[in-house]
């Protein structure tokens, strides 16, 4: 479903870090593999992953077979963690994120990141890709665990001090707009992340094909 956006009196942006901004599905992918190939279960492509991939992600991997009854979900986080950090390297910004971004910035909008990566790794990122100027705030997770994102919302709204009807996030997932949802805040979601369109398209809020569709849909004006 298709939403206007540009008749919304927007005053913040929330981006997703992981998919929205960092076009890094395919590393996950590539990480996924190799866990799965070390314990014999069967490899997914980036099609079957972006059908299963759902948070919190411990229930996407009981979807591809692995039982925490023998499995220790702690130190599966761990590796999943160590092979991504060499698998992330050879990945980039989504196709057109700075450009957005410059435009939204010009145009005086506020913007802040949420997102359920590491807080530390998140800030890492931001600054080795050469965005974190572009953002107010930065909010993580405390830990590696990629879990719901809701309270991490809830805390950066209120470090924004702006009212949510004035609040827009931006994701790739369908967590993306249960958090907006939770929060209050409007929502937009972007395809090829790390969820298929036709499941973005059950939610309530408008997806995009293109981030800078978002530009088009809601052009930054100038206070």
């Amino acid at each position: 479903m298709n939403h206007e956006l540009r008749a919304m009196n927007i005053q913040h942006i929330i981006w997703d870090w992981n998919g929205t901004l960092y076009d890094d599905a395919l590393a996950c992918v590539n990480t996924l593999n190799i866990i799965l190939e070390r314990r014999g279960l069967c490899l997914v492509d980036l099609d079957q992953y972006r059908e299963i991939f759902r948070f919190p992600v411990k229930r996407y991997y009981e979807i591809l077979g692995f039982d925490f009854e023998v499995e220790d979900w702690d130190a599966m986080a761990e590796e999943f963690h160590v092979i991504y950090a060499e698998e992330a390297k050879k990945m980039r910004l989504r196709d057109g994120v700075e450009n957005v971004l410059d435009q939204f910035l010009a145009a005086g909008m506020p913007m802040s990141v949420l997102s359920a990566a590491e807080t530390g790794s998140l800030e890492k990122l931001l600054r080795e890709y050469g965005v974190r100027d572009y953002f107010d705030r930065v909010q993580g997770l405390p830990d590696i665990y990629a879990g719901s994102k809701v309270e991490a919302g809830g805390t950066l709204l209120e470090q924004i001090s702006q009212p949510v009807d004035g609040v827009l996030l931006i994701g790739d997932t369908t967590h993306d707009y249960e958090v907006a949802v939770e929060l209050g805040c409007t929502c937009a979601l972007l395809c090829d992340g790390h969820q298929a369109q036709h499941r973005l398209e059950q939610c309530d809020c408008a997806v995009f094909p293109d981030i800078r569709e978002l530009v088009l849909e809601y052009p930054p004006l100038k206070s």
